[in-house]
């Protein structure tokens, strides 16, 4: 009798589909692996001595490679003339903690030229960064807390007022009303032709006096500073101690929340080449700086 087929065990090759599902799931693996590594975080790189009477607002300048921050030194919204505008080195050493004395409650900055601009609760403050002198004090009728303050490319400054709700322009030493009846508008950052504005926990474009639009939502009622990392996509500071990453689709994500310890974060500063963000942490007296990840 001969031998039956059936009786022989045929060789089994390895299934292609089993293949292709093995490839997938390694590639599935390895993209879930970068996507963990790519998510973005902030690494404390220093802090500053806490030498800094109530730091509210840090700007970066790359061209005099130190920090600007503005010391309020008592309270936010009164006139006692202890204010003042600190320079801070990159490497986080306080170069001079009283380098412009004499101003109130000064908060946003924004360079021009050799010009600082301080909001200074009902004026703007023109500063000389070369000699530290007063140039001018532009008084902003019916103002009562002038707050962030941001230039843009045409020589446009633009700056909010948290209590009346409104944003204000400065330009060729005349100041006028730009956008009334928001709900909280503290932070402000100009983007081309239009304005970004944290508004009591709601990151807002405005797009000309008028066109308002909501960009994202969710975050704590006490945003503050504004800065874009790359465009779409912005960190939004908020005063009780916290930093979101508001991405290009609208949604939020939370960086950094330092409330559980009393460490505030205000109007936060940026390196957008080096990537770190600079963050005054009010009523610590200092500045921390972060890697940004």
């Amino acid at each position: 009798m001969g031998i039956n087929q059936f009786d022989k065990q045929p060789f089994r090759a390895k299934s292609p589909m089993k293949k292709r599902y093995s490839g997938l799931a390694a590639a599935a693996i390895l993209f879930l692996g970068t996507l963990a590594q790519a998510q973005p975080n902030l690494t404390k790189i220093w802090e500053t001595k806490a030498e800094l009477p109530v730091p509210e607002s840090v700007l970066y300048s790359a061209k005099d490679k130190l920090l600007y921050v503005s010391n309020i030194d008592g309270q936010a919204g009164e006139k006692d003339g202890k204010g003042s505008i600190a320079k801070v080195g990159l490497d986080g050493k306080i170069i001079d903690s009283n380098w412009v004395s004499g101003l109130n409650a000064p908060k946003g900055m924004g360079k021009m030229g050799y010009s600082l601009y301080v909001t200074d609760i009902d004026h703007i403050v023109e500063i000389h960064t070369k000699t530290g002198k007063i140039l001018n004090k532009y008084p902003v009728e019916g103002a009562k807390f002038l707050n962030d303050l941001t230039i843009d490319a045409k020589g446009n400054i633009f700056f909010t007022d948290m209590q009346t709700k409104k944003i204000h322009k400065l330009y060729k030493g005349q100041v006028s009303t730009y956008h009334e009846n928001l709900t909280r508008p503290n932070g402000i950052l100009a983007l081309g032709t239009d304005l970004l504005i944290a508004d009591n926990g709601v990151l807002k474009r405005l797009s000309g006096p008028d066109k308002l639009t909501v960009v994202a939502e969710g975050m704590d009622p006490s945003s503050d500073g504004i800065e874009e990392i790359r465009p779409g996509e912005y960190l939004v500071s908020c005063w009780a101690g916290l930093i979101y990453l508001v991405k290009s689709d609208g949604s939020v994500e939370k960086l950094l929340d330092t409330s559980a310890q009393k460490i505030n974060s205000a109007d936060i500063g940026y390196d957008n080449r080096k990537k770190i963000v600079y963050v005054p942490t009010f009523l610590k007296n200092s500045v921390v700086a972060y890697q940004l990840k």
